[in-house]
């Protein structure tokens, strides 16, 4: 069976969006529902500061995705990141640190089992990271 382009084009996409310019460098990002978000303005990140953030997005949404009926039990929850990229171009991200903070009562050997596993498989966001050759260091703080 042969497939034409415009088909295998067809069952590629998955996600579609939009960066618009909007004047000097600032961008504006829109997504397939026409949700819109600005990107490289003065009060909002850049696209790379985007990508950490939406690592960090992808992993706590694992976390509360696995915590599933223990939710009623944390009160708060963030994941503090920072992350060092290569000096030179393409600067990489080359090593990224994620501190998970939970506030409530859930079991540390589960949360670090659900975090290990965003880190190897649930997380795309991360194992896109991971695969371009940085590593992910993290540590959990479960606070009452």
């Amino acid at each position: 069976m042969m497939l034409t382009l415009n088909h295998l084009t067809r069952m590629r996409v998955c996600m579609r969006g939009v960066v618009r310019w909007k004047g000097g460098e600032d961008l504006e990002g829109e997504n397939e529902q026409g949700v819109t978000i600005p990107m490289h303005t003065a009060d909002s990140p850049n696209p790379v500061q985007m990508v950490l953030l939406a690592h960090g997005g992808c992993t706590l949404l694992d976390v509360i995705t696995g915590l599933k009926h223990r939710m009623e039990n944390v009160r708060d929850m963030w994941i503090e990141l920072d992350a060092d990229r290569n000096e030179e171009s393409p600067k990489v991200f080359t090593n990224i640190r994620m501190r998970y903070v939970i506030v409530g009562d859930v079991p540390r050997v589960l949360v670090e089992r659900i975090i290990e596993k965003s880190h190897v498989k649930n997380c795309t966001v991360g194992v896109m990271m991971t695969r371009s050759g940085a590593t992910v260091d993290w540590e959990l703080d479960i606070r009452d």
